[in-house]
Protein backbone atom coordinates (compact mmCIF):
# COMPACT_ATOMS: atom_id res chain seq x y z
CA UNK A 1 0.00 0.00 0.00
CA UNK A 2 2.68 2.62 1.09
CA UNK A 3 4.38 1.94 -2.39
CA UNK A 4 1.35 2.48 -4.48
CA UNK A 5 0.24 5.73 -2.35
CA UNK A 6 4.18 6.82 -2.72
CA UNK A 7 3.34 6.48 -6.62
CA UNK A 8 0.48 8.24 -6.47
CA UNK A 9 2.42 11.43 -4.14
CA UNK A 10 4.97 10.96 -7.45
CA UNK A 11 2.47 11.59 -10.02
CA UNK A 12 0.63 14.49 -7.88
CA UNK A 13 4.18 15.90 -7.57
CA UNK A 14 4.50 16.19 -11.04
CA UNK A 15 0.89 17.83 -11.45
CA UNK A 16 1.17 20.39 -9.20
CA UNK A 17 4.90 21.46 -9.36
CA UNK A 18 4.31 23.59 -12.09
CA UNK A 19 1.23 25.85 -10.66
CA UNK A 20 3.85 26.18 -7.79
CA UNK A 21 6.12 27.17 -9.76
CA UNK A 22 4.70 30.07 -11.57
CA UNK A 23 3.52 31.40 -8.78
CA UNK A 24 6.66 31.56 -6.98
CA UNK A 25 8.49 32.91 -10.56
CA UNK A 26 5.74 35.52 -10.86
CA UNK A 27 6.54 36.36 -6.96
CA UNK A 28 10.07 37.07 -8.09
CA UNK A 29 9.11 39.84 -10.50
CA UNK A 30 8.16 43.80 -9.57
CA UNK A 31 4.58 42.82 -11.10
CA UNK A 32 3.57 40.39 -7.57
CA UNK A 33 4.68 41.58 -4.05
CA UNK A 34 3.75 38.66 -1.86
CA UNK A 35 5.14 38.59 2.18
CA UNK A 36 7.19 36.10 3.35
CA UNK A 37 4.48 34.63 5.20
CA UNK A 38 2.45 34.36 2.50
CA UNK A 39 4.62 32.57 0.05
CA UNK A 40 6.03 30.05 3.17
CA UNK A 41 2.20 29.35 3.85
CA UNK A 42 1.45 28.98 0.31
CA UNK A 43 4.33 27.05 -0.39
CA UNK A 44 3.43 24.58 3.17
CA UNK A 45 -0.03 24.65 1.74
CA UNK A 46 1.30 23.46 -1.79
CA UNK A 47 2.93 20.20 -0.01
CA UNK A 48 -0.33 19.45 1.83
CA UNK A 49 -1.71 19.87 -1.18
CA UNK A 50 0.48 16.87 -3.09
CA UNK A 51 -0.42 14.50 -0.09
CA UNK A 52 -3.98 15.19 -0.30
CA UNK A 53 -4.22 14.21 -4.23
CA UNK A 54 -2.19 10.93 -3.62
CA UNK A 55 -4.44 9.71 -0.71
CA UNK A 56 -7.39 10.66 -2.54
CA UNK A 57 -6.43 9.36 -6.01
CA UNK A 58 -5.49 6.11 -3.78
CA UNK A 59 -8.80 6.35 -1.84
CA UNK A 60 -10.55 6.77 -5.79
CA UNK A 61 -9.34 3.50 -6.54
CA UNK A 62 -10.09 1.09 -3.36
CA UNK A 63 -13.30 2.94 -2.76
CA UNK A 64 -15.24 5.29 -4.51
CA UNK A 65 -14.54 3.65 -8.09
CA UNK A 66 -15.20 -0.02 -6.93
CA UNK A 67 -18.63 1.26 -4.92
CA UNK A 68 -19.65 3.31 -7.91
CA UNK A 69 -19.12 -0.14 -10.19
CA UNK A 70 -20.39 -2.86 -7.63
CA UNK A 71 -23.63 -0.53 -7.36
CA UNK A 72 -24.32 0.04 -10.96
CA UNK A 73 -23.40 -3.54 -12.03
CA UNK A 74 -24.70 -5.34 -8.72
CA UNK A 75 -28.46 -3.42 -9.16
CA UNK A 76 -28.28 -4.10 -12.96
CA UNK A 77 -28.21 -7.70 -12.77
CA UNK A 78 -30.87 -7.81 -10.12
CA UNK A 79 -33.31 -6.66 -13.12
CA UNK A 80 -35.01 -4.84 -11.05
CA UNK A 81 -35.48 -1.58 -13.14
CA UNK A 82 -37.17 0.53 -10.57
CA UNK A 83 -34.95 0.14 -7.84
CA UNK A 84 -31.83 1.07 -9.61
CA UNK A 85 -33.65 4.48 -10.70
CA UNK A 86 -34.87 4.89 -7.23
CA UNK A 87 -31.21 4.41 -6.00
CA UNK A 88 -29.77 6.23 -8.96
CA UNK A 89 -32.19 9.60 -7.90
CA UNK A 90 -31.31 9.09 -4.43
CA UNK A 91 -27.63 9.02 -4.83
CA UNK A 92 -27.99 11.93 -7.02
CA UNK A 93 -29.45 14.40 -4.09
CA UNK A 94 -27.22 12.95 -1.15
CA UNK A 95 -24.01 13.30 -2.74
CA UNK A 96 -24.67 16.22 -4.86
CA UNK A 97 -26.43 18.19 -1.13
CA UNK A 98 -23.58 16.94 0.70
CA UNK A 99 -20.62 18.04 -2.16
CA UNK A 100 -18.37 20.27 -0.03
CA UNK A 101 -18.33 23.39 -3.53
CA UNK A 102 -22.39 23.56 -3.49
CA UNK A 103 -21.92 25.56 -0.54
CA UNK A 104 -19.67 28.10 -2.36
CA UNK A 105 -22.63 28.43 -4.74
CA UNK A 106 -25.63 28.98 -1.88
CA UNK A 107 -23.75 31.83 -0.27
CA UNK A 108 -24.19 33.76 -3.45
CA UNK A 109 -28.20 34.40 -3.37
CA UNK A 110 -29.50 36.81 -2.25
CA UNK A 111 -32.89 36.00 1.05
CA UNK A 112 -35.05 36.05 -1.98
CA UNK A 113 -33.61 32.08 -2.26
CA UNK A 114 -33.19 30.62 0.70
CA UNK A 115 -29.38 28.62 0.03
CA UNK A 116 -31.74 25.25 1.77
CA UNK A 117 -34.26 25.71 -1.29
CA UNK A 118 -30.89 26.21 -3.57
CA UNK A 119 -29.48 23.05 -2.06
CA UNK A 120 -32.16 21.02 -2.58
CA UNK A 121 -33.31 21.86 -5.94
CA UNK A 122 -29.44 21.32 -7.10
CA UNK A 123 -29.15 18.09 -5.84
CA UNK A 124 -33.12 17.22 -7.04
CA UNK A 125 -31.62 18.54 -10.32
CA UNK A 126 -28.72 16.18 -10.59
CA UNK A 127 -31.06 13.64 -9.48
CA UNK A 128 -33.16 13.76 -12.34
CA UNK A 129 -30.52 13.92 -14.46
CA UNK A 130 -28.67 10.86 -12.66
CA UNK A 131 -32.01 8.87 -13.26
CA UNK A 132 -32.07 10.00 -17.09
CA UNK A 133 -28.20 8.86 -17.50
CA UNK A 134 -29.06 5.58 -16.18
CA UNK A 135 -32.09 5.31 -18.63
CA UNK A 136 -29.81 6.35 -21.44
CA UNK A 137 -26.75 3.91 -20.47
CA UNK A 138 -30.08 0.74 -19.95
CA UNK A 139 -31.69 1.42 -23.57
CA UNK A 140 -28.42 2.53 -25.20
CA UNK A 141 -29.60 5.99 -26.55
CA UNK A 142 -27.21 8.79 -27.77
CA UNK A 143 -26.04 11.43 -25.24
CA UNK A 144 -25.47 13.50 -27.87
CA UNK A 145 -28.84 14.14 -29.14
CA UNK A 146 -29.81 13.98 -25.43
CA UNK A 147 -27.43 17.32 -24.81
CA UNK A 148 -28.21 19.06 -27.78
CA UNK A 149 -32.16 18.79 -26.64
CA UNK A 150 -31.38 20.37 -22.97
CA UNK A 151 -28.84 22.89 -23.84
CA UNK A 152 -31.50 24.12 -26.41
CA UNK A 153 -34.06 24.10 -23.05
CA UNK A 154 -31.01 25.81 -21.48
CA UNK A 155 -30.85 28.73 -24.10
CA UNK A 156 -34.20 29.10 -23.78
CA UNK A 157 -34.38 29.73 -20.32
CA UNK A 158 -31.04 31.87 -20.73
CA UNK A 159 -32.92 34.50 -23.01
CA UNK A 160 -36.47 34.46 -21.11
CA UNK A 161 -33.92 35.39 -18.38
CA UNK A 162 -32.70 38.21 -20.16
CA UNK A 163 -35.42 39.76 -21.05
CA UNK A 164 -36.91 39.52 -18.06
CA UNK A 165 -34.04 41.34 -16.56
CA UNK A 166 -32.88 38.56 -14.54
CA UNK A 167 -28.90 38.51 -16.35
CA UNK A 168 -27.61 38.79 -12.47
CA UNK A 169 -28.78 34.88 -12.22
CA UNK A 170 -26.90 34.15 -15.56
CA UNK A 171 -23.00 33.76 -14.79
CA UNK A 172 -24.23 32.01 -11.21
CA UNK A 173 -26.63 29.48 -13.10
CA UNK A 174 -23.83 28.49 -15.62
CA UNK A 175 -21.12 28.22 -12.58
CA UNK A 176 -23.39 25.63 -10.90
CA UNK A 177 -23.47 22.79 -13.46
CA UNK A 178 -19.16 22.92 -12.81
CA UNK A 179 -19.12 22.70 -8.78
CA UNK A 180 -21.87 20.20 -8.54
CA UNK A 181 -19.42 17.59 -10.21
CA UNK A 182 -16.64 17.78 -7.68
CA UNK A 183 -14.31 15.57 -6.54
CA UNK A 184 -16.45 13.15 -4.26
CA UNK A 185 -19.64 13.43 -6.45
CA UNK A 186 -17.57 12.54 -9.95
CA UNK A 187 -15.66 9.36 -9.65
CA UNK A 188 -18.30 7.98 -7.93
CA UNK A 189 -20.91 8.82 -10.76
CA UNK A 190 -18.35 7.63 -13.47
CA UNK A 191 -17.92 4.12 -12.02
CA UNK A 192 -22.24 3.92 -11.75
CA UNK A 193 -21.88 4.70 -14.98
CA UNK A 194 -19.17 1.95 -16.00
CA UNK A 195 -20.55 -0.60 -13.70
CA UNK A 196 -24.06 -0.72 -15.53
CA UNK A 197 -22.50 -0.21 -18.79
CA UNK A 198 -20.04 -3.51 -18.25
CA UNK A 199 -23.15 -5.32 -16.98
CA UNK A 200 -25.43 -5.34 -19.46
CA UNK A 201 -22.84 -5.45 -22.26
CA UNK A 202 -23.47 -5.43 -26.04
CA UNK A 203 -21.28 -3.74 -28.56
CA UNK A 204 -20.59 0.18 -27.47
CA UNK A 205 -20.09 -0.75 -23.77
CA UNK A 206 -17.47 1.24 -23.32
CA UNK A 207 -18.65 4.22 -25.17
CA UNK A 208 -22.38 3.75 -23.02
CA UNK A 209 -20.90 3.93 -20.30
CA UNK A 210 -19.62 7.79 -20.93
CA UNK A 211 -22.16 10.97 -20.38
CA UNK A 212 -23.37 10.94 -17.04
CA UNK A 213 -21.60 13.91 -15.59
CA UNK A 214 -22.55 15.39 -18.70
CA UNK A 215 -26.24 15.00 -17.85
CA UNK A 216 -25.87 15.75 -14.42
CA UNK A 217 -23.71 18.96 -15.23
CA UNK A 218 -26.61 20.62 -16.86
CA UNK A 219 -29.49 19.54 -14.43
CA UNK A 220 -28.06 22.05 -11.81
CA UNK A 221 -27.90 24.75 -14.67
CA UNK A 222 -31.68 24.16 -15.83
CA UNK A 223 -32.79 24.40 -11.55
CA UNK A 224 -30.80 27.44 -10.92
CA UNK A 225 -32.17 29.10 -14.23
CA UNK A 226 -35.88 28.39 -13.47
CA UNK A 227 -35.05 29.31 -9.81
CA UNK A 228 -33.74 32.82 -11.20
CA UNK A 229 -36.65 33.06 -13.19
CA UNK A 230 -39.29 32.07 -10.21
CA UNK A 231 -37.73 33.85 -7.78
CA UNK A 232 -37.86 38.04 -9.25
CA UNK A 233 -34.95 38.68 -7.09
CA UNK A 234 -31.47 39.82 -7.10
CA UNK A 235 -27.93 37.54 -6.80
CA UNK A 236 -25.28 39.24 -4.34
CA UNK A 237 -22.14 38.95 -4.96
CA UNK A 238 -21.54 38.25 -1.22
CA UNK A 239 -17.83 39.52 -1.75
CA UNK A 240 -16.40 40.10 1.70
CA UNK A 241 -12.32 41.26 1.51
CA UNK A 242 -11.68 39.61 5.07
CA UNK A 243 -12.36 36.34 3.62
CA UNK A 244 -9.76 36.47 1.08
CA UNK A 245 -6.92 37.25 3.60
CA UNK A 246 -4.78 34.86 5.34
CA UNK A 247 -5.95 34.68 8.96
CA UNK A 248 -3.87 36.32 11.52
CA UNK A 249 -3.13 33.53 13.53
CA UNK A 250 -1.77 30.76 10.46
CA UNK A 251 -1.77 27.65 12.51
CA UNK A 252 -5.56 29.02 13.96
CA UNK A 253 -6.85 29.63 10.97
CA UNK A 254 -5.67 26.34 9.37
CA UNK A 255 -7.27 23.84 12.10
CA UNK A 256 -10.65 25.98 12.00
CA UNK A 257 -11.12 25.76 8.30
CA UNK A 258 -10.14 21.78 8.90
CA UNK A 259 -12.73 21.35 11.40
CA UNK A 260 -15.13 22.78 8.63
CA UNK A 261 -13.84 21.05 6.26
CA UNK A 262 -13.98 17.66 8.17
CA UNK A 263 -17.40 18.15 8.61
CA UNK A 264 -18.43 18.60 5.05
CA UNK A 265 -16.41 16.07 3.94
CA UNK A 266 -17.54 13.42 6.82
CA UNK A 267 -21.27 14.15 5.83
CA UNK A 268 -20.59 13.45 2.31
CA UNK A 269 -18.94 10.44 2.54
CA UNK A 270 -21.46 8.83 5.40
CA UNK A 271 -24.39 9.30 3.26
CA UNK A 272 -22.48 7.64 0.58
CA UNK A 273 -21.57 5.00 3.05
CA UNK A 274 -25.09 4.31 4.42
CA UNK A 275 -26.59 4.16 1.03
CA UNK A 276 -23.70 1.41 0.00
CA UNK A 277 -25.00 -0.31 3.62
CA UNK A 278 -28.40 -0.58 2.55
CA UNK A 279 -27.58 -1.76 -0.68
CA UNK A 280 -25.30 -4.09 0.41
CA UNK A 281 -27.17 -6.09 3.16
CA UNK A 282 -30.39 -6.25 0.44
CA UNK A 283 -28.58 -6.70 -2.96
CA UNK A 284 -24.64 -6.53 -3.44
CA UNK A 285 -23.90 -9.28 -0.56
CA UNK A 286 -20.18 -8.54 -1.58
CA UNK A 287 -17.57 -10.85 0.51
CA UNK A 288 -15.47 -9.51 3.51
CA UNK A 289 -12.41 -8.87 1.81
CA UNK A 290 -13.89 -6.21 -0.51
CA UNK A 291 -15.87 -4.34 2.08
CA UNK A 292 -12.79 -4.47 3.97
CA UNK A 293 -11.06 -2.85 1.32
CA UNK A 294 -13.73 -0.38 0.58
CA UNK A 295 -13.01 0.63 4.05
CA UNK A 296 -9.79 1.50 3.92
CA UNK A 297 -10.42 3.26 0.88
CA UNK A 298 -12.80 5.58 2.42
CA UNK A 299 -10.22 6.20 5.42
CA UNK A 300 -7.82 7.43 2.23
CA UNK A 301 -10.19 9.04 0.66
CA UNK A 302 -11.93 11.16 3.86
CA UNK A 303 -7.91 12.16 4.99
CA UNK A 304 -6.74 12.81 1.28
CA UNK A 305 -9.86 15.68 0.66
CA UNK A 306 -9.63 16.99 4.42
CA UNK A 307 -5.84 17.70 3.39
CA UNK A 308 -6.46 18.74 0.31
CA UNK A 309 -9.68 21.15 0.39
CA UNK A 310 -7.89 22.71 3.94
CA UNK A 311 -4.82 23.06 2.13
CA UNK A 312 -6.12 25.61 -1.26
CA UNK A 313 -8.71 27.51 1.06
CA UNK A 314 -6.12 28.69 3.37
CA UNK A 315 -3.28 28.55 0.87
CA UNK A 316 -4.70 29.10 -2.48
CA UNK A 317 -7.79 31.01 -1.93
CA UNK A 318 -5.30 34.29 -0.55
CA UNK A 319 -2.71 33.94 -2.83
CA UNK A 320 -5.14 33.62 -6.03
CA UNK A 321 -6.89 36.85 -4.88
CA UNK A 322 -3.59 38.56 -4.07
CA UNK A 323 -2.16 37.45 -7.79
CA UNK A 324 -5.18 38.31 -9.62
CA UNK A 325 -5.69 42.12 -8.20
CA UNK A 326 -1.55 42.95 -8.73
CA UNK A 327 -1.50 41.59 -12.13
CA UNK A 328 -4.57 43.47 -13.43
CA UNK A 329 -2.78 46.26 -13.54
CA UNK A 330 -1.53 44.90 -16.52
CA UNK A 331 -4.13 43.99 -18.18
CA UNK A 332 -2.26 42.50 -21.34
CA UNK A 333 -0.13 40.42 -18.70
CA UNK A 334 -3.09 39.11 -16.97
CA UNK A 335 -4.45 37.37 -20.09
CA UNK A 336 -1.48 35.44 -20.58
CA UNK A 337 -0.91 34.60 -16.81
CA UNK A 338 -4.32 33.38 -16.83
CA UNK A 339 -3.99 31.14 -20.16
CA UNK A 340 -0.87 29.82 -18.72
CA UNK A 341 -2.62 29.15 -14.82
CA UNK A 342 -5.45 27.47 -16.36
CA UNK A 343 -3.22 25.04 -18.31
CA UNK A 344 -1.15 23.96 -15.05
CA UNK A 345 -4.10 24.25 -12.53
CA UNK A 346 -6.07 21.68 -14.42
CA UNK A 347 -3.51 18.96 -13.69
CA UNK A 348 -3.66 19.01 -9.84
CA UNK A 349 -7.45 18.22 -10.51
CA UNK A 350 -8.12 15.18 -8.22
CA UNK A 351 -10.99 13.97 -10.45
CA UNK A 352 -9.57 14.83 -13.83
CA UNK A 353 -7.41 12.19 -12.97
CA UNK A 354 -9.47 9.47 -12.40
CA UNK A 355 -12.28 10.52 -15.41
CA UNK A 356 -8.65 10.05 -17.27
CA UNK A 357 -7.88 7.09 -15.86
CA UNK A 358 -10.81 5.47 -16.54
CA UNK A 359 -11.25 6.31 -20.15
CA UNK A 360 -7.95 5.00 -20.85
CA UNK A 361 -9.10 1.49 -19.47
CA UNK A 362 -12.32 1.51 -20.57
CA UNK A 363 -11.06 2.78 -24.45
CA UNK A 364 -7.93 -0.03 -24.23
CA UNK A 365 -5.81 3.13 -24.32
CA UNK A 366 -7.38 3.91 -27.92
CA UNK A 367 -7.76 7.31 -25.96
CA UNK A 368 -4.52 7.93 -23.69
CA UNK A 369 -4.16 9.93 -20.48
CA UNK A 370 -2.15 11.85 -22.05
CA UNK A 371 -3.94 13.00 -24.96
CA UNK A 372 -7.11 13.66 -22.68
CA UNK A 373 -4.61 15.84 -20.67
CA UNK A 374 -3.10 17.79 -23.30
CA UNK A 375 -6.48 18.31 -24.93
CA UNK A 376 -7.94 19.31 -21.32
CA UNK A 377 -5.04 21.48 -20.62
CA UNK A 378 -4.88 23.68 -23.21
CA UNK A 379 -8.86 24.16 -23.02
CA UNK A 380 -8.52 25.15 -19.46
CA UNK A 381 -5.98 27.55 -20.23
CA UNK A 382 -7.83 29.29 -23.49
CA UNK A 383 -10.88 29.36 -20.90
CA UNK A 384 -9.09 31.18 -18.21
CA UNK A 385 -7.01 33.32 -21.46
CA UNK A 386 -10.83 34.68 -22.33
CA UNK A 387 -12.21 34.92 -19.28
CA UNK A 388 -8.99 37.43 -17.95
CA UNK A 389 -9.91 39.16 -21.21
CA UNK A 390 -13.24 39.60 -20.37
CA UNK A 391 -12.94 41.18 -17.06
CA UNK A 392 -10.57 43.30 -18.71
CA UNK A 393 -13.10 44.43 -21.36
CA UNK A 394 -16.03 44.10 -19.34
CA UNK A 395 -18.48 42.17 -21.47
CA UNK A 396 -21.59 40.02 -21.45
CA UNK A 397 -20.46 36.09 -20.49
CA UNK A 398 -23.36 35.65 -23.49
CA UNK A 399 -20.38 36.34 -26.28
CA UNK A 400 -18.31 33.02 -24.73
CA UNK A 401 -21.20 30.99 -23.35
CA UNK A 402 -23.37 30.71 -26.82
CA UNK A 403 -21.50 30.61 -29.84
CA UNK A 404 -19.00 28.19 -27.34
CA UNK A 405 -21.91 25.80 -27.07
CA UNK A 406 -23.27 25.81 -30.43
CA UNK A 407 -19.73 24.58 -31.82
CA UNK A 408 -19.18 21.90 -28.98
CA UNK A 409 -23.33 20.71 -29.89
CA UNK A 410 -22.78 21.25 -33.72
CA UNK A 411 -19.26 19.06 -33.59
CA UNK A 412 -20.85 16.26 -31.89
CA UNK A 413 -22.39 15.46 -35.34
CA UNK A 414 -19.59 15.03 -36.90
CA UNK A 415 -16.92 13.05 -34.46
CA UNK A 416 -17.55 9.53 -32.99
CA UNK A 417 -19.94 9.68 -29.99
CA UNK A 418 -17.50 8.60 -27.65
CA UNK A 419 -15.32 11.53 -27.68
CA UNK A 420 -18.87 13.44 -27.05
CA UNK A 421 -19.60 11.19 -24.09
CA UNK A 422 -16.07 12.06 -23.01
CA UNK A 423 -15.81 15.59 -23.69
CA UNK A 424 -18.77 16.75 -21.80
CA UNK A 425 -18.24 14.21 -19.06
CA UNK A 426 -14.44 16.52 -18.81
CA UNK A 427 -16.49 19.21 -18.61
CA UNK A 428 -17.75 18.69 -15.08
CA UNK A 429 -14.20 17.69 -13.95
CA UNK A 430 -12.40 20.38 -15.11
CA UNK A 431 -13.95 22.53 -12.90
CA UNK A 432 -13.32 21.35 -9.37
CA UNK A 433 -12.15 22.36 -6.17
CA UNK A 434 -8.84 24.51 -6.92
CA UNK A 435 -10.90 26.25 -9.52
CA UNK A 436 -13.37 27.04 -7.07
CA UNK A 437 -10.35 27.94 -4.56
CA UNK A 438 -7.78 29.90 -6.50
CA UNK A 439 -9.10 30.29 -10.48
CA UNK A 440 -12.15 32.17 -9.32
CA UNK A 441 -10.71 34.36 -6.16
CA UNK A 442 -7.73 35.16 -9.33
CA UNK A 443 -10.44 36.22 -11.01
CA UNK A 444 -12.59 38.41 -8.28
CA UNK A 445 -9.41 40.41 -7.43
CA UNK A 446 -8.25 40.78 -10.90
CA UNK A 447 -12.46 41.99 -11.30
CA UNK A 448 -11.93 44.47 -8.29
CA UNK A 449 -8.76 45.85 -9.80
CA UNK A 450 -10.22 46.31 -13.69
CA UNK A 451 -13.63 47.08 -13.17
CA UNK A 452 -14.58 47.73 -9.20
CA UNK A 453 -16.32 45.56 -6.81
CA UNK A 454 -19.89 46.33 -8.91
CA UNK A 455 -18.99 44.33 -11.60
CA UNK A 456 -17.74 41.33 -9.83
CA UNK A 457 -20.65 39.53 -10.51
CA UNK A 458 -21.40 39.71 -14.23
CA UNK A 459 -17.47 39.44 -14.81
CA UNK A 460 -15.64 37.52 -12.51
CA UNK A 461 -18.21 34.54 -11.55
CA UNK A 462 -18.96 32.63 -14.78
CA UNK A 463 -15.57 31.92 -14.67
CA UNK A 464 -16.30 28.33 -13.95
CA UNK A 465 -18.86 27.77 -16.38
CA UNK A 466 -15.89 29.02 -18.84
CA UNK A 467 -13.82 26.05 -17.89
CA UNK A 468 -16.24 23.65 -17.95
CA UNK A 469 -16.97 24.64 -21.63
CA UNK A 470 -13.85 24.82 -23.85
CA UNK A 471 -12.95 20.85 -23.02
CA UNK A 472 -16.34 20.16 -24.82
CA UNK A 473 -14.49 21.73 -27.79
CA UNK A 474 -10.66 20.57 -27.65
CA UNK A 475 -11.76 17.00 -26.81
CA UNK A 476 -13.79 16.49 -29.45
CA UNK A 477 -11.83 18.29 -31.60
CA UNK A 478 -9.61 15.33 -30.64
CA UNK A 479 -11.62 13.15 -32.07
CA UNK A 480 -12.01 15.08 -35.38
CA UNK A 481 -8.63 14.47 -35.77
CA UNK A 482 -8.94 10.62 -35.13
CA UNK A 483 -11.50 10.80 -38.07
CA UNK A 484 -8.96 12.22 -40.04
CA UNK A 485 -6.34 10.27 -39.29
CA UNK A 486 -8.07 6.91 -39.76
CA UNK A 487 -9.10 7.94 -43.23
CA UNK A 488 -5.79 8.63 -44.58
CA UNK A 489 -4.39 5.35 -43.29
CA UNK A 490 -7.91 3.68 -44.82
CA UNK A 491 -6.74 5.58 -48.48
CA UNK A 492 -3.25 4.80 -47.86
CA UNK A 493 -4.50 0.70 -47.52
CA UNK A 494 -6.56 1.34 -50.77
CA UNK A 495 -3.66 2.76 -52.39
CA UNK A 496 -0.89 -0.20 -51.77
CA UNK A 497 -4.08 -2.88 -52.77
CA UNK A 498 -4.75 -0.95 -56.22
CA UNK A 499 -0.89 -1.07 -56.58
CA UNK A 500 -0.07 -4.73 -55.70
CA UNK A 501 -2.62 -5.24 -58.57
CA UNK A 502 -1.04 -3.06 -60.98
CA UNK A 503 2.18 -5.91 -59.66
CA UNK A 504 3.44 -2.71 -58.31
CA UNK A 505 3.93 -1.96 -54.84
CA UNK A 506 4.17 1.15 -53.15
CA UNK A 507 5.34 2.14 -49.58
CA UNK A 508 3.95 5.07 -48.00
CA UNK A 509 4.87 6.36 -44.45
Amino acid sequence: MLRILWSKIKEALVSVLPVVGIVLILCATPLVDLSVTEIVTFTVCALLLILGIGLFNVGADLAMSPMGEYIGGGLTKSKKMSVLLIVGFLMGVLITVAEPDLSVLAGQISQKIDPIVLIISVGVGVGIFLLLGVLKILFKKSVSAMLVFFYLVMFALIAILVVNGGEDFLSLGLDSGGVTTGPITAPFIIAVGVGIAATIGGRGAGENSFGLLALCSIGPILTVLLLGMCSGGSVDSGFNPQSYRLPDNIVLGFFREMLRVVKEVGLALVLICLAFTVLQLVYLKLPFARIKRIAVGIAYTFVGLVIFLTAVSVGFLPIGFKLGSQMAQTPWLLTIVGFVLGMLVVLAEPAVHVLNKQVEQVTNRAITKKSMMIAMSVGVGVSIGLSMLRIWLDFSILYYIVPGYIISLGLSFFVPPIYTAIAFDSGGVASGPLTSTFILPFAIGACLTCQGESKILQDAFGIVAMVAMTPLITIQILGFRAIVARNVRNKIAQHRIISADDGQIINFR
